[in-house]
């Protein structure tokens, strides 16, 4: 479980195909404080530590399944991972920690598209296309996460929606290098998902 408050940007260093990817992440994250077996959201996507190390630098490795790459931008053609890709991470929430952004599971529903961008002052205006099937779970003043960053929906419009992203979020994720075309790791907000299910369920 996470918060959608990015902790780190890191850097893939390796990738090497065993059956799976496993893909070798450079981070700030001190190694010998990151268990084998935890959960690191990179990019939005709660994937597994199964080796840490210190050379050259702090870093730990994942493993991707077949079905990681299909459903996310790990695999994407555009901005699919390639070493010298800078991912945002978070840490695992841990029982007592700030809840910053809202609850989010690590379990990416699809990928959006970056279809528009224009500075606001200081901040940027991003618009989003979503994919259809997640489009009706995307509300104004709702959360979403967005690459892993927990971020408010100021207004729906179809499948299109906007968020604003202030300077801080641009310098301490990857917001900053986002371009127009990029696709991005959505996952819906948790409580958007369950009141759908629960409406399913009546009408049922």
């Amino acid at each position: 479980m996470f918060t959608g408050i990015v902790t780190d940007m890191g850097e893939v260093i390796a990738l090497e195909r065993r059956g799976d990817l496993r893909a070798r992440i450079a981070t700030a994250y001190p190694a010998a404080g990151i268990d084998i077996g935890a959960s690191i959201a990179c990019d939005g996507c709660c994937l597994t530590v199964i080796a840490t190390g210190t050379e050259p630098r702090n870093w730990f490795d994942v493993q991707i399944s077949a079905e990681s790459i299909a459903k996310t931008t790990i695999g994407s053609n555009r901005a699919g991972w390639t070493v010298g890709r800078r991912l945002n991470l978070e840490r695992a929430l841990k029982v007592g920690d700030e809840l910053g952004g809202h609850i989010v599971s690590g379990h990416v529903d699809g990928v959006a598209e970056i279809v528009a961008m224009r500075d606001e002052g200081d901040s940027t205006r991003f618009t989003f296309r979503a994919p259809e099937a997640l489009a009706g779970f995307i509300a104004p003043k709702g959360s979403v996460a967005l690459n892993g960053t927990s971020l408010t929906v100021n207004e729906v419009d179809g499948r299109d929606f906007g968020v604003n992203i202030i300077p801080h979020t641009k310098a301490v994720t990857t917001w900053g290098q986002a371009r127009v075309g990029d696709p991005v790791n959505i996952e819906i907000d948790t409580l958007a998902r369950y009141v759908a299910r629960l409406r399913e369920w009546g009408g049922a």
